[in-house]
């Protein structure tokens, strides 16, 4: 499948769309614009790609709504070369908006189905994260910690201590915290001890599990 001038146009009526919902980081809207997400999605959706909904895909999961998406991603105030930790690769669209704002990935998936075809798909649209780990996103990365920004892609019972423990200074964690409706949480580590915190609003994710399919 090719990416067109006429997913190009579609992409751009999409950014109108979140900037209008009030997304304003210019990076993170060129970066929407750029990402072709028709491609990270099952053939049977590729008409709705640029629709401003989530859809489902492979295992169960789903490809995040593009607000939403977007509404993470401006949270991370994201610099070239920060190195982010993103828990739940899923299909890799938010990986590859990651990646296209400068941003050194790591990324932890723990469904196998998943795992295996993002790790595949991902270098072939040149979105190239440092790492792809098949394991628990509950545990983080500690090997490859402190990170700049964690950002958790699906909703979680409660906030991983260990996720926290893998932020550098000054670093954040964006994660939804909660069972049927999730309430976006920002973590601004400030100290080694001391953290700020930050709901910022209600969100709808598939639940973040802790066992690896």
């Amino acid at each position: 499948m090719k990416d067109t001038h006429k997913h190009q146009g579609l992409r751009n009526q999409l950014v109108k769309v979140i900037a209008e919902k009030g997304i304003s980081d210019q990076h993170v809207l060129k970066a929407i614009s750029v990402v072709p997400r028709h491609l990270f999605m099952d053939s049977g959706f590729v008409d709705f790609a640029y629709q401003d909904k989530a859809f489902p895909i492979a295992a169960e999961q789903t490809i995040s709504q593009p607000y939403t998406v977007a509404f993470q991603t401006e949270i991370l105030q994201i610099q070239p070369n920060y190195k982010i930790l993103e828990i739940g690769t899923g299909s890799g669209y938010q990986t590859a908006v990651l990646i296209e704002m400068g941003a050194k990935v790591y990324t932890i998936e723990r469904q196998l189905e998943l795992f295996k075809k993002t790790k595949l798909f991902l270098p072939k649209l040149n979105y190239k994260p440092k790492k792809i780990v098949f394991g628990d996103g509950y545990l983080g990365l500690p090997e490859e910690a402190p990170f700049d920004g964690i950002i958790v892609t699906a909703g979680a019972p409660f906030v991983p201590k260990p996720l926290l423990s893998q932020l550098k200074i000054g670093g954040r964690l964006v994660i939804p915290v909660g069972e049927e409706v999730q309430t976006m949480n920002l973590f601004i580590r400030t100290s080694e001890k001391d953290f700020e915190k930050q709901e910022l609003g209600k969100f709808r994710f598939v639940p973040m599990l802790k066992k690896r399919n």
